[in-house]
């Protein structure tokens, strides 16, 4: 792997002895030998088989698909208006994305420094001094020099800094798309989740004015009818007491994530305005693509191949030290030479110097050996990126699959236990065979299916967002 991707290894340093001329000859002969000019190219990378498919036998995901869900905007997934509305909210708003955004131009700052190390420095500074000797009439010394230094880039040392900037700046714009990414995903998961709390609230209510009924006709029954004892009342009494409790926790938690999805739109907890569960409608063509191409949305691992990319040009530089530093500086100034000449005449002058290094107690060669260990350390992070991505995907893809199955059983479900409410309570009144226990077993049943149909949808929404997520935040 090493030899294939890190093909460059020259590291020998200049040997001089014959002349400053033959030095430049064989520097430029290395030069075109192990070309430090080189860009960055995508190593070969595994990315076969990275999604599992939850149906297949080949245990492959094998679909093909150039319309896929992972190129879906934002906005065609969350077709809501008020959560479309509370995603804008927190891309203007959220203090994440904003200092993301801070960051690009940070780094967009550091590129342009590195792009002007290609132009000279320039510099003015005026002198000017009065001097007397035992009383004699001072002497009017002055100075206008005007300097500029220019570092030629024969070796590449400056190219392979600009570009590997350019890497970083392209990696921090990745790292803002994940932010932007994350937020919408956040966004729209706490969204449904107060959707899903608000449907168990109604469940709930309604479970509650069931309960309460129960025990009212079991108090009656009880001070009525004879062979009912005042534990069955007892009992009734506590199940309408439990149901109570039961939707007190599940207030207790939509307060919690309307102060959790407050923070994410980057404002005061509050009431947040929504619609319904059952309003809601989301993609059900899932299908994403092939292999590496699949995950060409996801930032986060675009961003390891452009730190991968960084790392390349970073080793670039440090094998480009190991050739000599050429600096061109120039000098003109407008000066009368300590007197001597009025007025003033110009005074033009250029250097050239040439450093090369010889011995630096092998922190060239150890810098080298550095950049190049950081360069397979970026590769096994990227390929590792490549893996958790796939991972990723298939899990959301499984987890959409399996609620949707679940949610079509819960329905049915759901109504066998109300119509054997609906049973138990005829018989209770109609026989005394019925017990008040199977009536409130009736009831609990029903109220925990009704609650696990909704979670189950819930989840099953989840798993269309964490597949928006795993897939990229879809097209930009």
């Amino acid at each position: 792997m090493k030899n294939r991707i890190l093909r460059n290894n020259a590291s020998t340093p200049l040997h001089t002895g014959r002349g400053m001329g033959v030095g430049l000859l064989l520097s430029c002969l290395l030069l075109t030998s192990c070309g430090l000019y080189n860009k960055y190219e995508r190593p070969e990378v595994s990315a076969d088989g990275i999604v599992r498919d939850p149906y297949s036998l080949t245990d492959t995901l094998a679909v093909k698909d150039t319309t896929s869900f992972g190129n879906m905007p934002w906005r065609s997934v969350f077709t809501d208006p008020q959560l479309q509305t509370l995603i804008q909210q927190g891309l203007d708003n959220n203090p994440d994305l904003l200092n993301a955004a801070l960051n690009v131009h940070m780094v967009n700052e550091a590129l342009k420094i590195a792009k002007l190390a290609f132009l000279p420095s320039v510099a003015v500074s005026p002198q000017g001094t009065l001097s007397s000797f035992d009383g004699a009439p001072a002497t009017k010394a002055y100075s206008l020099p005007i300097s500029a230094s220019w570092n030629v880039d024969l070796f590449g040392n400056l190219l392979s800094v600009k570009r590997s900037a350019q890497m970083q700046l392209i990696a921090t714009k990745d790292y803002q798309t994940v932010v932007k990414t994350n937020i919408i995903s956040g966004i729209a998961n706490l969204y449904y989740t107060l959707l899903m709390l608000d449907r168990q609230v109604e469940i709930v209510t309604d479970m509650e004015q069931l309960t309460k009924e129960t025990w009212e006709k079991m108090q009656f029954m009880h001070e009525n009818r004879v062979g009912y004892r005042s534990t069955a009342v007892q009992s009734a009494e506590a199940a309408y007491y439990q149901v109570q409790t039961q939707k007190v926790d599940l207030l207790r938690q939509t307060r919690e994530v309307e102060n959790s999805l407050s923070l994410l739109l980057g404002q005061p907890g509050q009431t947040i305005q929504r619609g319904t569960f059952a309003g809601q409608s989301l993609p059900t063509n899932l299908a994403t693509g092939v292999g590496i191409q699949m995950l060409n949305n996801r930032a986060d691992v675009h961003s390891y191949e452009m730190s991968l990319a960084q790392c390349f040009y970073d080793v670039e530089t440090a094998r480009s030290r190991f050739y000599p530093n050429i600096t061109i500086t120039g000098t003109a100034a407008f000066t009368n030479q300590n007197g001597l000449v009025n007025p003033g005449k110009w005074l033009l002058s250029a250097v050239g110097s040439l450093v090369q290094p010889i011995f630096q107690h092998g922190q060239i060669v150890a810098g080298l050996k550095v950049a190049k260990d950081k360069y397979e350390q970026a590769f096994n992070n990227w390929q590792n990126a490549i893996y958790k991505a796939g991972n990723e995907v298939s899990n959301a893809l499984v987890s959409y699959n399996a609620y949707a199955e679940k949610s079509e059983l819960d329905a049915k479900r759901v109504a066998v236990l109300k119509q054997n409410v609906e049973d138990t309570k005829k018989l209770m009144e109609s026989s005394s065979n019925t017990t008040y226990l199977e009536v409130i077993s009736a009831q609990s049943n029903l109220l925990n299916a009704e609650i696990n149909e909704v979670t189950d949808q819930f989840n099953k929404m989840q798993a269309v967002v964490n597949l928006y997520q795993a897939l990229g935040g879809g097209a930009k």
